[in-house]
């Protein structure tokens, strides 16, 4: 299981920091992702990070702003946010898949979710 954790409400240019804890089996294998969807409209990449904890891949509209880690030791994945923008409100979800193209937007599992949300 995928548990995100860590949205809120910010103000435009503060920054969070989202967690993915991740029970039931060792995910320290698998490529893990983070997407974000608004209502009503289709869930979009975020950024993913490679088992290797090296390698990781970025949607162009987050790409200098945010960050992705993960600490296998602990199970977690994070998504470090800063510069956030009213248009970075989203639900935000993690996903694991056990292998592909980092980039690639095809996940085996996925978390719930948790809402940032940015105000201006």
């Amino acid at each position: 299981q995928l548990q995100a954790s860590g949205g809120g409400l910010v103000q435009a240019g503060g920054s969070l920091r989202l967690s993915c804890a991740a029970s039931g089996r060792n995910f320290n294998n698998y490529v893990m992702g983070w997407f974000r969807q608004a209502p009503g409209k289709e869930r979009e990449f975020v950024a993913a990070i490679r088992k290797s904890g090296i390698s990781a891949c970025y949607a162009d509209s987050v790409k200098g702003r945010f960050t992705i880690s993960r600490d296998k030791a602990k199970n977690m994945v994070y998504l470090q946010m800063n510069s956030l923008k009213p248009e970075d409100t989203f639900v935000y979800y993690c996903a694991a898949k056990t292998d592909g193209s980092t980039c690639g937007t095809l996940y085996d599992y996925w978390g719930q979710g948790t809402q940032v949300t940015v105000s201006s």
